[in-house]
C-alpha cells in the first residue's frame, strides 16, 4: 500500500498545532541573536551543526594540505628525486576528490538546516499573530505584517545558507593556513598572516558596525512598501472611483526612493570595504619575506615558498565571501528584531487555557461595563448594564457611532472591557477558555469575509461537515438556490473577499455558516442588510426555526426583527439609555419612539395608537 506523501506533512501540522506551550517564549525577552541561536540549535538541529562544523573543518584542512603536498613535489622534483612522485599525485588527487565531495554533503546539510529554521520561525511568527488579540490586530498595517511574514522571515533561511556557512567557512579558512605555516614554515613567515589579520578583523568590525543601521532602515523601508501597495490593491475600487492614480503612484515611488536609497548606501558601505586591498598586500609582502630567507639561507626550497604563496592565497576567500555574508547576516537580524517587535507586544487578551470549558447555556449579563480601545483616553462604551436569559433574543439600536457593535464584540472577547464584568451563565467571560468560548458564539456582520476557497470550504469553517450538511444549512439560509446555478455548484471559488458574489449572497453564505456552527449565542450585526424584503422573509423563517434555544443578539434598524425581540437595547453615546420590549420602550422612550419617526416616516401618535391596539 502506497503512503500519502502528505501524510508526514499532516503528522508535522498536528505536532506544531498540539504544543501548547511556546518553547521560544522566554529566549525571545533576550534579544534577536539569543532567539536566532535557539533557533538554530533546538532539538535534531544540533546534530546538523556539529556534523557541518566537522565536515568544514575536514575539508579545508584538505584543502590546505594539497598546497603542501604541491610544495613538496616540486621541492622534489627539483632535487631530481621521483622516488615519492606516485604518492604525491594519489594524494593529491584523494584530497581534490574528497575536498569537493565534504562541501556538497555540507552543502546539503547547510540547506536542510536553513528549512528547518525557516519553516519553525514561519510556524512560531504565524501562530504568535493569530494569538494577539483584536486591538493588536486593528494597530498594524496589514501589508507590514505580510512584509514581516514572508521577506523577514525568508532572511533567516539565507542567514543559516549561505551566509552563517560561509562565515564559518571562511573563519575555518582563515585559522587552517595559518596553522599549517607554524607546522611547516619558519616562523618568521607568521609576519604576513598575522598583520593580515589584526587589520582584517579591525575593518571587519568597522563594517559590521556601519552595516547595522543600515539593514534596519532597508527592512523598514520594505515594510512601509509594502504596506502602501496591499492598501491601494485592497482598495482599488476607491482609487479608480476618485481618480487618484497620481497620487497613489507618487505616494509609492516616495516610499520605493527610501528603499532604493539605503540599498545604495549599503552599496557605498561594501564598495569601501578594504580586506580585499590588505589581501594582496599580504601575499605580496609575504612572497617578498619568503624570497629574502631563500636569498639568506634560511632554508627555505622553491617548493616551500610556492606552497607558502599558495596557503596566503587561500585567504582571499574568507575576505571575499565577508563582503556580502555579513551584510545577509546583518539584514537577517535586523528582519528578527522586525519579527520579534511584532512577537514581543503584549496581547491583551489571555488565552486563559487552563479556564471554563462547560457548555453554555446563553445568559449574559453586562455589570457596569465600560470600555476604552487601547491608544485612546475617551471611552467608547461606559455605565452598560442589562441582563439577558438564555433562549431570549435582543436586538439592540442606536445612532450610528453609539457603539452597539463593540458592544456585541466585548461577548466572545475580541476585546477585554475596561471596567466591570460581563457575565456568561453567570462566570466572567475572562474565566472561560478562550477557544472554548468563542467556539460557541457566531458572529455574523454586515461586512462578511470570505476566504478565497470554495462556497463549500467557506460554510463548513471551522467544522468539518459532509455536503449533506452544508446543504441543509445553505437552505436554511436561503442560499442554496443560487449556489446550484453557480458554474461549479458548491464547488465554485469565491474569489478574494468573495468578490465574485453579490453583497447579498456573501451574507447568505455567512449566515449558513452561523447556522452549521450551531452556536449557544448568534450575534447579528445588520447581516441581512443587503438582502432583498422577499428573500428576508424566509430567512427571518429559518432564523426562527434555528434560533430557538439559543441567546441572539440582533443589530439591525428593521422593524419586523425589531418588534418581535425579546428585549431591545437603545444605546446612544457609548450607553443603554433604555430597555425594555417594544411596547413599553414606545409608550416610554422618547428617543426609541424617534427611531421609527425618522426611519419609517410614521406618526408618534400612531406609533402609541398601534401600542394600544396590540
Amino acid at each position: 500500500m502506497s503512503k500519502n506523501p502528505r501524510d508526514s506533512d499532516n503528522n508535522l501540522m498536528m505536532e506544531f498545532m498540539a504544543e501548547e506551550i511556546d518553547p521560544f517564549s522566554n529566549v525571545r525577552q533576550r534579544g534577536p541573536k539569543r532567539w536566532l541561536t535557539a533557533h538554530i540549535l533546538q532539538g535534531s538541529n544540533k546534530i546538523f551543526v556539529l556534523m557541518i562544523f566537522s565536515g568544514t573543518i575536514v575539508y579545508t584542512v584538505l584543502s590546505s594540505g594539497i598546497m603542501i603536498i604541491v610544495g613538496n613535489a616540486i621541492d622534489e622534483f627539483i632535487s631530481g628525486n621521483s622516488t615519492n612522485f606516485a604518492l604525491f599525485i594519489v594524494l593529491i588527487f584523494a584530497f581534490g576528490v574528497a575536498s569537493p565531495f565534504l562541501h556538497m554533503i555540507n552543502g546539503l546539510l547547510t540547506e536542510t538546516l536553513a528549512q528547518r529554521m525557516e519553516r519553525d520561525t514561519r510556524h512560531e511568527f504565524y501562530t504568535n499573530l493569530l494569538g494577539k488579540s483584536q486591538s493588536f490586530h486593528d494597530q498594524q498595517r496589514i501589508g507590514d505584517i505580510m512584509a514581516r511574514t514572508t521577506n523577514d522571515v525568508r532572511m533567516l533561511n539565507f542567514l543559516i545558507s549561505p551566509a552563517l556557512s560561509l562565515i564559518f567557512e571562511s573563519f575555518i579558512g582563515l585559522i587552517v593556513p595559518i596553522l599549517f605555516i607554524i607546522l611547516f614554515f619558519p616562523t618568521q613567515l607568521l609576519l604576513a598572516p598575522i598583520l593580515f589579520t589584526i587589520f582584517f578583523l579591525i575593518t571587519l568590525r568597522r563594517y559590521v558596525n556601519r552595516l547595522g543601521p543600515v539593514s534596519g532602515r532597508l527592512r523598514m523601508e520594505f515594510g512601509q512598501m509594502n504596506a502602501i501597495l496591499n492598501e491601494t490593491l485592497s482598495g482599488i475600487e476607491v482609487v479608480k472611483g476618485s481618480a487618484t492614480e497620481d497620487h497613489e503612484i507618487r505616494k509609492y515611488f516616495t516610499n520605493a526612493k527610501g528603499y532604493r536609497d539605503a540599498f545604495v548606501e549599503q552599496g557605498e558601505i561594501m564598495a569601501r570595504y578594504i580586506p580585499l586591498l590588505l589581501v594582496a598586500f599580504a601575499v605580496t609582502l609575504g612572497l617578498g619575506h619568503a624570497i629574502f630567507l631563500n636569498l639568506e639561507g634560511g632554508g627555505l626550497e622553491i617548493g616551500q615558498i610556492i606552497a607558502y604563496v599558495g596557503l596566503l592565497s587561500n585567504l582571499r576567500f574568507p575576505t571575499f565571501i565577508s563582503i556580502w555574508t555579513f551584510a545577509v547576516v546583518r539584514l537577517a537580524v535586523s528582519g528578527a528584531e522586525r519579527l520579534l517587535e511584532a512577537m514581543s507586544k503584549e496581547s491583551d487578551i489571555d488565552e486563559n487555557i487552563k479556564g471554563q470549558t462547560v457548555e453554555i447555556k446563553g445568559g449574559v449579563s453586562f455589570k457596569n461595563v465600560t470600555f476604552i480601545y487601547p491608544g485612546s483616553a475617551q471611552p467608547v462604551l461606559h455605565d452598560i448594564n442589562f441582563e439577558v436569559q438564555p433562549g431570549q433574543t435582543v436586538a439592540i439600536v442606536g445612532t450610528t457611532g453609539s457603539g452597539k457593535t463593540t458592544l456585541t464584540k466585548l461577548i466572545s472577547r475580541l476585546y477585554d472591557l475596561t471596567e466591570g464584568q460581563v457575565l456568561v451563565d453567570g462566570y466572567d467571560v475572562r474565566e472561560y477558555n478562550l477557544e472554548s468560548l468563542r467556539s460557541q458564539i457566531s458572529y455574523i456582520e454586515q461586512d462578511v469575509f470570505l476566504f478565497s476557497s470554495s462556497i463549500f470550504e467557506n460554510i463548513s469553517f471551522g467544522k468539518t461537515s459532509s455536503i449533506d450538511q452544508v446543504i441543509n444549512v445553505a437552505k436554511e439560509a436561503q442560499a442554496h438556490d443560487f449556489i446550484t446555478k453557480l458554474p461549479e455548484g458548491y464547488d465554485t471559488e469565491v474569489g478574494e473577499r468573495g468578490v465574485q458574489l453579490s453583497g447579498g449572497e456573501r451574507q447568505r453564505v455567512a449566515i449558513a455558516r452561523a447556522f452549521l456552527a450551531d452556536p449557544k449565542i448568534l450575534i447579528l450585526d445588520d447581516s441581512t442588510s443587503a438582502i432583498d424584503s422577499k428573500t428576508e422573509d424566509k430567512i427571518q423563517y429559518a432564523i426562527s426555526n434555528v434560533l430557538k434555544g439559543r441567546t441572539t443578539f440582533i443589530i439591525t434598524h428593521r422593524l419586523s426583527q425589531i418588534r418581535w425581540a425579546d428585549l431591545i437595547l437603545v444605546m446612544k453615546r457609548g450607553t443603554v439609555i433604555a430597555q425594555g420590549t417594544h411596547e413599553d420602550l414606545i409608550r416610554t422612550s422618547e428617543e426609541y419612539r424617534a427611531i421609527f419617526v425618522k426611519r419609517f416616516d410614521l406618526e408618534e401618535d400612531q406609533l402609541l395608537k398601534d401600542v394600544a391596539v396590540v
